[in-house]
């Protein structure tokens, strides 16, 4: 057993300077850009209660997207890292630390394991982390191969945003499975590389001891186009929608899904920006939001430094709607 950590430097070594935490700030764009909108846009004949439900939803949805994807990403960073979960040649040379974190690494046991002690700021200093993250891999399984697959423990993982000291806590189980197989160091030799992340059971608590049980489903498709290309789409059926993310109950006590209706599209050669894709989100009312737009509406390229727009519609229960077109 040896103890290890690792710097989000380390990403630039495994992966073309690939950024891993890619897909939390894709979330962190979808989830927050809706909530911010809600805020803004509050139709006369709404009552106040479902705005207040959607606007607590939206930033609910956000930090456990988030939360949980950061997790994906260092977890993610390690298996690429460390030969032993890996199947690469040899270590990578940058292992430092994460921000608030040490990491245990077991390559003797069968699973091996990588254990992540969360206790303190992270590189932001936006949030303060406690509990620990369990990596658990069958000691024959290499993290490049086809299929290979490990099993995400989260252990009482709180997450504080200090900005307001509002907290989430996590419990509960993910499956990580590399299903093309390959490292992100090799992509650009390669069509493509496939990771999806599922679980039945994540618990969530929220910052009034509210408690549900979530579930997610998510595809992430990385190619190379100039760069670095992500795809994230939704891998969960719901009656005739093929492409929900995340379901279960709000803490409220009313179900949600939310659906991935055009791939969610992240680009190297445009910043590691948000470039195109759609959201919908149904239960207690619906909404949907478009991404990779201009300021009339329609889609766009790569603007530059210039900001892209999104469009947000919103309709309740009693029919009353929104629309807007505000820049990200």
């Amino acid at each position: 057993m040896r103890s290890a950590g690792l710097s989000a430097s380390l990403t630039k070594t495994l992966a073309m300077k690939m950024n891993y935490r890619i897909l939390a700030m894709l979330t962190m764009a979808t989830f927050t850009i809706f909530t911010s909108c809600k805020k803004d846009d509050k139709p006369v004949n709404n009552p106040p209660d479902l705005s207040t439900e959607i606007t607590t939803h939206s930033d609910d949805q956000n930090r456990v997207s988030s939360e949980t994807d950061a997790v994906a990403d260092d977890a993610g960073s390690f298996l690429e890292a460390d030969a032993a979960f890996s199947g690469r040649m040899q270590d990578a040379q940058e292992i430092t630390s994460i921000c608030g974190a040490s990491a245990v690494l077991d390559t003797l046991s069968n699973p091996r394991t990588i254990t992540i002690t969360y206790n303190g700021l992270d590189c932001s200093g936006a949030r303060f982390r406690t509990g620990v993250i369990v990596l658990s891999m069958a000691s024959n399984t290499r993290w490049k191969n086809p299929g290979a697959a490990i099993n995400v423990n989260f252990q009482n993982y709180k997450v504080k945003r200090l900005s307001d000291n509002k907290s989430i806590t996590i419990n509960g189980n993910q499956t990580y499975t590399n299903v093309t197989g390959g490292l992100l160091y090799q992509l650009s030799n390669l069509t493509n590389i496939i990771h999806t992340i599922s679980s039945n059971n994540m618990s969530i608590t929220f910052d009034d001891n509210s408690q549900r049980v979530w579930q997610i489903g998510r595809k992430r498709t990385y190619t190379y186009n100039n760069g670095i290309v992500l795809e994230v789409n939704g891998t969960h059926t719901i009656g005739n929608n093929n492409q929900v993310t995340e379901w279960g109950l709000n803490r409220f006590g009313h179900p949600f899904t939310t659906s991935i209706t055009q791939g969610l599209v992240v680009k190297q050669s445009c910043a590691f920006r948000l470039t195109s894709g759609s959201i919908k989100h149904e239960g207690f009312a619906l909404s949907t939001v478009t991404f990779g737009l201009d300021s009339t509406g329609n889609p766009t390229g790569c603007p530059g430094a210039s900001p892209f727009y999104y469009k947000v519609t919103w309709t309740g229960p009693n029919g009353a709607s929104a629309m807007a077109i505000i820049p990200y």
